[in-house]
């Protein structure tokens, strides 16, 4: 099963309604569920999808030597891919992580779906928390 925040779920799809008739790869992070401030009905060590990481970021230099420097070392293990003329699966185009969410249009919550890196369908579960605050600024 996979789990992931409304708030990330409502702007990847609003991030694939807006690039549309491009395709869009997204790499998302996790937080585990023992970190939010609400309680969550799943394990504390629960990885939770809550974040994403700006596509535009490091393309350049991925461009030039192939290398993705705009995901930290050791995050994203999952990607958000949109298919605006579908499958409403996998392809072969598609960069492959330990889960996959795959949009396609209209773009609302029946048009995601998650895959492990097979293209094994998973559950999707949305939930309505927010992530723990953040700061770039010691507290």
């Amino acid at each position: 099963m996979v789990f992931i925040t409304r708030g990330l779920h409502d702007a990847l799809l609003d991030m694939a309604s807006e690039a549309e008739p491009e395709r869009v790869t997204v790499v998302l992070a996790t937080t585990p569920a023992g970190e939010f401030e609400e309680e969550l009905d799943v394990a504390s060590e629960t990885p939770v999808l809550s974040h994403f990481y700006m596509p535009e970021a490091g393309q350049s230099v991925r461009a030039v030597f192939g290398m993705d420097l705009g995901t930290p070392a050791g995050r994203g293990r999952a990607k958000f891919v949109s298919h605006p003329q579908g499958p409403a699966e996998p392809t072969r185009e598609d960069d492959f992580a330990a889960a996959v969410l795959v949009a396609v249009p209209p773009w609302d919550a029946e048009s995601v779906a998650a895959f492990d890196r097979s293209g094994k369908r998973l559950s999707l579960d949305v939930l309505d928390a927010d992530p723990p605050k953040e700061s770039l600024v010691g507290d």
